[in-house]
């Protein structure tokens, strides 16, 4: 008898992203300069991400830290301040 893992991934928002957007793991660990078995661990919760890689990311995807992390439902981005360079 095979028993599947089903609960809810801790960081499920980023994979559903990345999945909708038809990137792969590699794609994206290519983004954050980390190699994809890192990344893999990010994405199912094993280790978390550091807070860098998190802002990254809303900036990457055009949403919310809060909403990347399960805070809110609500994808759109807080209006951002320009980097200064």
């Amino acid at each position: 008898m095979i028993i599947l893992k089903t609960e809810i991934l801790k960081y499920g928002r980023i994979r559903d992203l990345r999945n909708d957007r038809g990137l792969t793991q590699t794609d994206i660990a290519k983004i954050l300069n980390v190699k994809q078995n890192t990344y893999c661990q990010y994405e199912t919760g094993i280790i978390n991400y550091p807070l860098d890689l998190v802002i990254k990311l809303a900036e990457y995807y055009d949403v919310s830290v809060d909403y990347l992390v399960g805070l809110t439902d609500e994808p759109s981005p807080y209006p951002r301040r320009r980097r200064q360079s």
